[in-house]
C-alpha cells in the first residue's frame, strides 16, 4: 500500500454541506462513490489483524479527509469497503457508518467458515452492510466451487440481497462465471473492472471473459481505480473503449463509478479526474447513463 498524499482540511469544511460542482446530479442527494476505504491514524482502539505487520501501516484516511475531496465534486453518499488489515473486525467501519447515518453503506469481510454464518450476515445487514468482499485471485477462487461454506455464503447473500463483492484478478473470472451459473440469484459486484489493464494495456481476451458475466442480471461492475489501470495517467480516456464495451453489454444500469480513495488521490492523481472521466469526458455516454453510473446503480445495489 502506498502513502496517501497529505490533506489540508478543517472540520468545518469537511462536515458542512458544500455546494455541488457543475454537472452534479438533479437529485439534491448528489452522486455516490461506490468504493472508498477509511481508517484512523491510531491503532490502539482498532488494532490490525493478527499477523499483519503494523510497521507497514501508513497514515490514516478518515471520513473528514474523504469529505474534503468528494463533496467538492458533488458526492454525498459513499460505499465503504473494509480495509484488509482489519480482516474480520469490521468495527471501525461500522462506527463510521453509525456516526454519519445516511451517508455511508458498507461492504464487510467475514470468515465464511466460522459458525452461524447466516445469523452473522443478517445481523450485519441490520447494521447497513450490503455486501461482503472476497479476494478472487486464482489461488483463492480455485477452491470456491468445492467449498461448502463459500457456497452457503452465496446462497445466504441471495436471500438477504447482499452482494458478493469480488476483488478479482482476470484469471479468476471463469470461476466467478461458473458460480454465477450455480447461483444466478446472488447479487455479484466486480471491483475495478476485475483489474483488467493493471499490468499494461487492456487485454481484449480478458475483457471478453468479463463481458460474459453480462448474461447474469444480478452482476454489476465497478468502473473504478482508474489510477491503477491502463496508462495510469489522467484524463484516463484510454479506458474509454473498455467502458464502452461494458456499457454495451451490461447497460449503464449495471455499472457504477467509484474512486477507490485514498489511492486515487495519491501522487499526481486527483478525485476530480476520477469522477470527471464518467461525468464529463466520455462522449458516448448519455446524461441518463451518467446518472446511472454516478448514482442510480450504486443506490440500487448498496442503499
Amino acid at each position: 500500500m502506498t502513502t496517501r498524499r497529505h490533506f489540508i482540511t478543517t472540520g468545518t469544511c469537511a462536515l458542512t454541506g458544500l455546494s455541488l460542482s457543475r454537472g452534479a446530479d438533479k437529485d439534491s442527494r448528489g452522486w455516490i462513490d461506490a468504493h472508498v476505504h477509511v481508517w484512523p491514524n491510531e491503532t490502539k482502539k482498532y488494532p490490525v489483524a493478527k499477523g499483519y505487520d503494523k510497521s507497514g501501516l501508513r497514515t490514516g484516511f478518515t471520513p473528514e479527509d474523504l469529505f474534503a475531496e468528494c463533496r467538492l465534486q458533488g458526492v454525498s453518499r459513499i460505499v465503504l469497503i473494509q480495509m484488509s488489515f482489519y480482516q474480520f473486525d469490521n468495527s471501525y467501519m461500522l462506527e463510521v457508518m453509525s456516526k454519519y447515518k445516511g451517508v455511508f453503506s458498507g461492504v464487510a469481510i467475514i470468515d465464511e467458515k466460522a459458525p452461524n454464518l447466516a445469523e452473522r450476515m443478517k445481523k450485519l445487514k441490520g447494521q447497513g452492510i450490503r455486501g461482503f468482499r472476497v479476494y478472487a485471485n486464482v489461488k483463492n477462487a480455485a477452491g470456491w466451487e468445492r467449498s461448502a461454506p463459500m457456497q452457503a455464503m452465496w446462497r445466504e447473500a441471495a436471500k438477504n440481497r447482499q452482494s458478493i463483492c469480488c476483488l478479482a484478478d482476470p484469471e479468476a473470472l471463469p470461476v466467478i462465471l461458473r458460480l454465477c451459473r450455480k447461483h444466478p440469484e446472488t447479487p455479484v459486484v466486480i471491483d475495478h473492472f476485475a483489474r483488467i489493464g493493471m499490468k499494461g494495456p487492456v487485454d481484449q481476451k480478458q475483457l471478453d471473459q468479463l463481458l460474459k458475466l453480462a448474461d447474469f442480471k444480478h452482476v454489476t461492475v465497478k468502473t473504478s481505480a482508474f489510477y491503477a489501470l491502463g496508462a495510469k495517467k489522467a484524463p484516463y480516456k484510454d479506458l474509454g473503449p473498455m467502458i464502452r464495451q461494458l456499457r454495451n453489454a451490461f447497460s449503464a444500469k449495471r455499472l457504477m463509478w467509484a474512486s477507490d480513495c485514498p489511492f486515487q488521490v495519491e501522487g499526481r492523481h486527483t478525485y476530480h479526474d476520477s469522477i470527471a472521466l464518467i461525468r464529463d469526458r466520455l462522449d458516448f455516454l448519455s446524461d441518463e447513463e451518467r446518472d446511472w453510473m454516478l448514482r442510480k446503480t450504486a443506490a440500487r445495489v448498496f442503499f
